[in-house]
């Protein structure tokens, strides 16, 4: 079972951090919002729309499943699961290890930043191969260990209260997981690449401008792979 007492105990520290670094949070947004597209879309018939099956694994306090429109959301830490329904997320109790959800289910599955947390990453990912439809995407968002800021984070995760027990991991490392998986790897991309509190880095730009390909730069690592 994932640590979870640092989150269920510190919920709102947690969702602070959101508002506090505003500009790295818009940027992850930004990031997944190129991988992860809306999810209403119009069908042949006006007065219809489709809402595809979408799932976040881990979804903490929503602060992502919100703005992308995924109706739900799980997560072992029930404090967190609150602050979701609060965002319009539907909340489900459970682990990434074992999901409540039928076979072939889902359009799309989301992880951000629980790769590190995960007790068993090969029984998750057969779970969400299980669970994805045919031409389902997965979209795994992570903090890369190999870029600067991931290692500033590799070097002092003992001090925070959230990530002394993560396992941070680099791009390789993840694409590597998912290609054993038996998934393809289609896209991937990079963002947060300095330390700033405010709207604007410091060569002027906003922190949303700032998506690259590939990875290693980037703290704030997206893989968007499908199934073979």
């Amino acid at each position: 079972m994932p640590t979870t007492a640092p989150f269920e105990t510190l919920t709102d520290e947690y969702d602070e951090w959101f508002d506090s670094n505003s500009d790295a949070y818009r940027a992850e947004l930004a990031a997944l919002e190129r991988l992860f597209p809306e999810n209403i879309a119009s069908t042949d018939d006006e007065d219809d729309i489709i809402v595809p099956a979408a799932l976040e694994v881990g979804v903490g306090t929503g602060r992502f499943a919100g703005p992308l429109e995924i109706p739900v959301g799980i997560d072992p830490a029930a404090n967190p699961l609150s602050e979701a329904r609060k965002r319009g997320v539907a909340p489900v109790r459970g682990v990434a290890e074992h999901l409540p959800v039928r076979n072939d289910a889902l359009d799309r599955v989301l992880f951000v930043t629980v790769w590190c947390f995960l007790d068993d990453i090969e029984r998750a990912l057969a779970e969400t191969r299980r669970v994805l439809a045919a031409d389902g995407d997965l979209v795994v968002a992570f903090l890369d260990r190999s870029s600067p800021l991931g290692q500033d984070y590799q070097e002092t995760k003992d001090e925070s209260p959230f990530y002394a027990d993560a396992r941070f991991v680099t791009g390789e490392e993840v694409c590597d997981s998912l290609e054993d998986a038996g998934f393809v790897v289609r896209e991937r991309l990079q963002t947060v690449f300095e330390k700033s509190d405010d709207d604007k880095l410091e060569d002027g730009s906003t922190a949303t401008d700032r998506v690259r390909s590939e990875h290693g730069d980037g703290l704030f690592g997206v893989v968007r792979a499908t199934l073979e």
